[in-house]
C-alpha cells in the first residue's frame, strides 16, 4: 500500500518532478493523430459523408461515440472537482438521472429522428426544424443560439484538460514554466490541434473512429486509476470511512442539498435531446436497430465512468481537511477544477507510467466530445446559415466551407479558454440549461401535431430571454448587485431551485399556451411528419 502523502510546497521539489507521464501524452496524441490520419482516408469526399459518415456506422461504433461525445471535462474533471464540493449527491444530480433520462431522450427522441432524417436527406437539426415548423427564418434565429450554447460547452473541455495538465505535470520543468507545469494555454493549442487535424479532413466519420477508440480509452484507464488509488488508500471502505471521519457532510443525505435543489437537476439532462452534435451522430446509424446497444448499455457506461469519479472526488474531501492532501491553490480555497490531477499525482506518484496512461484516458474523454462539438458546428453553418442565404453550391463548396468555419471556431474557442477557468461543473450545468429548455421544442415537433411555428419562435425567445437573464444575474454576485438568486454552495440558486426550473417553465408556456392560440400547421406539414399509416 503506497504510504500517505506529505505535505510538499508545490513546485518546490529538490529535482524536477519524472516527465515520463507528459511522454505518454505526447505518444497518445500522436497515437490519435495517426488514428485521425487513417480514418481520414475512408472519407468518401461527399458532403453527407463528411456531416453524417453517409448513415453508415454499426451499433457499436454508435454506442462508443454518442456516449463519448456525452462524457467531457464536465463528466470527470467536473464531477470529481463538485463531489469534493459537494459530497455523495453528486451522483445523483447528474449520474443515475443522466442514466435514465439520456436513455429516455435516445428512445424516445432520437430513433424518430433519425427516422425523419433518413427520409428526407437531413445533415442537422436545424433543417428538421426548418422544414418540421416551414420557416426559413426559424433557422436564422436557432444559429447562433445553439452556437452560443456549444461554445461553453468547448469551454467545459479546454479548460478542464488544460487545468488537469497543469496539475499532473506540477514540477517536470521548474526552470520553464511558472510552477515547472505545463501551461493551460499550451496543452489547450495541442489538443486543439489534433482534434481539429482529423475532423478537418474526415469530417464526422473520423470523429466516430476516433470516439470509439477514447471511449474504451477512458473507460479503461478510468477503472484502473480508481483501482489503484483506492488501493493505495487502503481500499475503497477505509477511504470512505476517512471521508466519514473527516467530512461526514460530504456521505450525508441530508444538509447540503434540499429536495427542491436535487430535484431541479433532474431537468438537465434533458439537454441532450437537443444536442445538435447529438442529433449528428444519430443521423449517422445505419439502421433503427443500432440504436438498440445504445439505449441498453448507455446507463451501464455512464455508471462505469461516474462512480469512480465521484467516489474518488469524496475520498479527497477527506483527505483534504485530514491535511493529507493539497489542492491547487496551496493558500486559500482549493480550485475544484484541480482535485482530480491532485489525487493522481498523489496517489499515483509511484508509477510515472500509470500517471501518464491515466491522463490519457482523461483527455481522451474530454477529446471525444470536443470534435464531435466542432463538426456539427461546422455543418450548421454551412448547412442552416451559409446555404439558405446563398443559395446553392456545390457539394465540394460545401465541404470546405464546413472546414473553414470549423477552424474559426477551433480559434475562438481556444482564444476564450485561455482566460482565467471558472469552475468546470458550473459552467457546463449553465451551458447544458439552455440545451434543457429547448428540449420540449424537439419533444412537441414529433409528438405534437398542433405546435406552431409562431409557439417554436415564443419559445426559443423566451429560452433565450431567461438564460440570459439569469446568467448576467449570477454574474452580478461578484459585485453584489443581484435581483433573483442567492449562492449556496457555491451554485446560483432562484428560490431554492436551479436557474433550468425557471428556463425550462417559460419555454414550455410560451411554446403550448402560443401554438394553441395561433393558427396549426398546414395539412401538408402534418402528413408529411404524421402520416396516416405511421
Amino acid at each position: 500500500m503506497i504510504a500517505a502523502p506529505t505535505l510538499v510546497a508545490l513546485g518546490q521539489a529538490a529535482a524536477p518532478a519524472s516527465r515520463t507521464p507528459l511522454v505518454v501524452i505526447c505518444l497518445y496524441m500522436c497515437l490519435l493523430f495517426a488514428l485521425g490520419w487513417f480514418s481520414s482516408r475512408l472519407f468518401r469526399g461527399s458532403s453527407k459523408d463528411f456531416f453524417v459518415a453517409s448513415q453508415s456506422i454499426g451499433p457499436f461504433m454508435l454506442l462508443m461515440s454518442v456516449f463519448g461525445t456525452t462524457m467531457t471535462a464536465f463528466a470527470l474533471v467536473g464531477s470529481t472537482g463538485k463531489a469534493f464540493s459537494l459530497g455523495i449527491g453528486t451522483y445523483g444530480l447528474m449520474a443515475s438521472s443522466s442514466g435514465l433520462i439520456h436513455t429516455a431522450c435516445f428512445f424516445l427522441v432520437g430513433i424518430r429522428m433519425w427516422s425523419f432524417g433518413k427520409k428526407y436527406g437531413y445533415v442537422t437539426q436545424i433543417q428538421f426544424f426548418r422544414d418540421r415548423f416551414e420557416s426559413k427564418a426559424l433557422g436564422y434565429l436557432m444559429f447562433p443560439i445553439l452556437v452560443g450554447l456549444i461554445i461553453p460547452y468547448l469551454l467545459v473541455g479546454l479548460m478542464g484538460a488544460g487545468k488537469y495538465i497543469f496539475g499532473v505535470t506540477v514540477g517536470m520543468f521548474p526552470e520553464t514554466f511558472a510552477a515547472g507545469a505545463i501551461p493551460e494555454w499550451l496543452s489547450g493549442l495541442v489538443i486543439c490541434a489534433v482534434v481539429l487535424f482529423y475532423v478537418f479532413f474526415g469530417g464526422v466519420r473520423s470523429a466516430a473512429w476516433a470516439n470509439t477508440f477514447q471511449t474504451i480509452v477512458f473507460m479503461i484507464m478510468g477503472l484502473v486509476g480508481f483501482y489503484v488509488i483506492a488501493d493505495a488508500l487502503g481500499g475503497p471502505a477505509a477511504a470512505s470511512e476517512k471521508a466519514l471521519a473527516n467530512a461526514p457532510e460530504k456521505l450525508s443525505r441530508e444538509g447540503l442539498m434540499t429536495p427542491a435543489h436535487f430535484m431541479s437537476y433532474m431537468l438537465v439532462p434533458l439537454s441532450v435531446g437537443m444536442f445538435p452534435h447529438l442529433f449528428q451522430h444519430w443521423l449517422t446509424a445505419r439502421s433503427a436497430k443500432s440504436f438498440r446497444l445504445t439505449v441498453i448499455a448507455h446507463p451501464i457506461c455512464i455508471m462505469i465512468v461516474w462512480v469512480p469519479c465521484i467516489l474518488i472526488g469524496i475520498w479527497a474531501a477527506g483527505l483534504y481537511e485530514a491535511k493529507e492532501l493539497i489542492v491547487p491553490p496551496p493558500n486559500g480555497d482549493p480550485n475544484p477544477n484541480a482535485v482530480l490531477s491532485a489525487m493522481v499525482k498523489t496517489f499515483m506518484k509511484s508509477s510515472p507510467l500509470l500517471i501518464g496512461l491515466f491522463s490519457a484516458g482523461v483527455l481522451a474523454a474530454i477529446m471525444s466530445s470536443l470534435d464531435s462539438q466542432f463538426v456539427c458546428i461546422g455543418s450548421m453553418f454551412t448547412n442552416d446559415f451559409f446555404v439558405p442565404l446563398k443559395g446553392q453550391v456545390s457539394d465540394k463548396q460545401k465541404v470546405w466551407l464546413g472546414r473553414g468555419f470549423i477552424v474559426l471556431i477551433v480559434l475562438i474557442t481556444y482564444v476564450i479558454s485561455i482566460f482565467k477557468p471558472q469552475n468546470v461543473f458550473n459552467l457546463g450545468v449553465w451551458c447544458f440549461s439552455g440545451f434543457a429548455a429547448l428540449f420540449p421544442i424537439a419533444f412537441a415537433s414529433v409528438y405534437w401535431k398542433r405546435v406552431t411555428t409562431v409557439g417554436v419562435f415564443t419559445s426559443v425567445i423566451a429560452t433565450a430571454v431567461t438564460w440570459a437573464l439569469f446568467i448576467y444575474d449570477a454574474l452580478g454576485r461578484e459585485v453584489g448587485e443581484q435581483w433573483f438568486g442567492v449562492e449556496e454552495h457555491g451554485e446560483y440558486l432562484i428560490a431554492g431551485v436551479m436557474p433550468v426550473t425557471f428556463i425550462c417553465l417559460a419555454s414550455v408556456v410560451a411554446l403550448v399556451g402560443v401554438s394553441l392560440a395561433t393558427r396549426p400547421p398546414s395539412r401538408d406539414t402534418i402528413d408529411k411528419f404524421f402520416p396516416a399509416n405511421g
